[in-house]
């Protein structure tokens, strides 16, 4: 079993009369790459600032590889690499000279080791070309060689890929799957798509409204979004009841329409409406899409 190394239980964070965060708990095991989800404004970048201790909590606990009192998060902190909403670079610098200001903030000047990170996120041939210059993808790589610039064993990165191009965001995907393959860093990647993470992230963490509303490996992920029933009937209010009083309970319900997920087999729900003399007028098989899948768990948590 994977090595838990960060443990959030019961996080609130108010602004004013607004909660940002209600609650949140979740756990992010070592090796794995963890899709933070959720639409604009649903509490991620709150929960990241709170974590990387940007900002403090009203309640609630942050335990970072084993520590939670104050001394020992700071030191844990320490062993944590982060990239909150978009890099802070000087563009009138190289990629270099960059580096070498954010080493610096770690008492470090080491510019082997700075070509070396250079070289890691690809951006060693341009290492001395002005930042002012580079796309929004070489930009990208470069917040995250500065997250990189302590040798960290987790990073957190919120949003890396947005706003890039399928080619940037085909680059950064590689890269952040290599770092954790081979250099064995475990990544928090926040996102407001769930499908720009799909090919990339182990796990999912979905936030709305600033309560999590599900946590699931990529496995369970596809499993849920393989297959589903979709059946009408002439009365939906009783074919729910029937469903529901037989086992049958992960429903979906619009104004013409029951959706039947789960491990269920059509001939099963047509025996089941006929026994009960319900008349089915519409029965097939659905592939939900990840967006489709997205969109239904936030519609169930408004």
């Amino acid at each position: 079993m994977s090595e838990t190394i960060m443990k959030i239980s019961n996080l609130t964070k108010t602004y004013g009369s607004k909660t940002a965060l209600d609650n949140v708990s979740f756990e992010i095991k070592k090796g794995r790459i963890y899709g933070f989800i959720g639409e604009n404004g649903a509490g991620k970048t709150t929960a990241i600032r709170a974590i990387t201790g940007l900002s403090p909590i009203d309640n609630g606990t942050v335990e970072l590889f084993g520590r939670s009192d104050k001394k020992g998060l700071a030191e844990a902190r320490k062993k944590m690499g982060c990239l909150v909403e978009h890099p802070i670079l000087d563009m009138r610098k190289t990629a270099k000279e960059n580096l070498m200001l954010q080493e610096l903030l770690y008492g470090n000047k080491d510019s082997s080791k700075i070509d070396k990170i250079l070289t890691r996120v690809g951006l060693g041939d341009v290492r001395n070309k002005k930042v002012g210059d580079f796309s929004l993808g070489m930009k990208q790589r470069l917040g995250i060689a500065m997250s990189l610039i302590n040798n960290p064993e987790l990073i957190i990165l919120d949003e890396p890929v947005n706003g890039l191009d399928p080619m940037g965001m085909v680059e950064v995907s590689e890269l952040l799957v290599s770092l954790c393959r081979d250099d064995g860093i475990t990544i928090v990647i926040s996102s407001h798509i769930l499908a720009e993470l799909y090919q990339l992230a182990t796990d999912y963490i979905i936030i709305s409204h600033g309560h999590i509303i599900s946590t699931l490996s990529k496995d369970e992920l596809d499993s849920l979004c393989t297959t589903h029933i979709v059946m009408e009937t002439e009365h939906n209010d009783e074919a729910m009841r029937i469903l529901t009083s037989n086992g049958i309970s992960d429903l979906g319900r619009d104004e013409c329409s029951i959706s039947i997920f789960g491990n269920v087999e059509t001939k099963d729900v047509a025996q089941l409406m006929y026994d009960h003399k319900i008349l089915i007028t519409q029965l097939t098989k659905h592939e939900r899409t990840l967006e489709e899948y997205y969109i239904e768990l936030l519609g169930r948590d408004a």
